[in-house]
């Protein structure tokens, strides 16, 4: 469908083309907005404002793309305004942090403020791992213990703790990946 015929059916408050853009692109933005947020209800959220929004304001759109980078636009602008408004932890030990995680040059790629969603997203993806490995990661980079001390305080062998910890990179690697080419990409 031409974009100018369906934006001009949405100012017409045409119901049936609305439901048909909706059902057309929901899955997927809801797909995309959970490679930011991590959180399925508060992607399904973003993506239905997105689409009251797109309803209420029909008059006033102007796209100059398409439609389909337009919804993908506002789902990504959505998203990280809702990642600035949840606070987050200034506590990280970033720099210890920033290399065990990332390659430096990935992390060169986006601004300062795409780092602190980052590391909300990583701590998001923490909370998901196993009680021990959440224990260690957050003893290590939180409470920035030493290997030894983790082991001591664990009553496990600093081997043990290394590989959880090596275990825990990959999984939030696994997870930034996508995370980081989707800010690098549209910065």
């Amino acid at each position: 469908m031409e974009i100018n015929i369906v934006l001009e059916e949405l100012q017409n408050q045409n119901k049936s083309v609305y439901k048909n853009v909706f059902n057309h692109f929901y899955k997927g933005l809801v797909k995309y907005a959970h490679n930011f947020l991590f959180d399925q209800q508060a992607s399904e959220d973003v993506v239905q404002e997105v689409f009251i929004s797109l309803w209420e304001n029909a008059q006033n759109i102007e796209i100059q793309t398409s439609l389909k980078a337009y919804l993908y636009a506002m789902v990504r602008n959505k998203c990280l305004n809702y990642l600035k408004s949840i606070k987050i932890t200034d506590d990280l030990n970033l720099i210890d942090f920033n290399s065990f995680i990332l390659e430096e040059e990935d992390l060169n790629l986006i601004s300062e403020e795409e780092k602190t969603i980052v590391y909300t997203q990583i701590l998001k993806i923490v909370e998901t791992f196993p009680e021990s490995m959440q224990q260690i990661f957050k003893l290590k980079f939180i409470e920035n213990y030493t290997y030894t001390e983790i082991a001591d305080e664990l009553g496990i062998s600093v081997n043990t703790v290394k590989t959880q910890l090596q275990r825990s990179k990959s999984k939030i690697n696994q997870s930034l990946v996508v995370l980081l080419a989707l800010l690098s990409h549209h910065s």
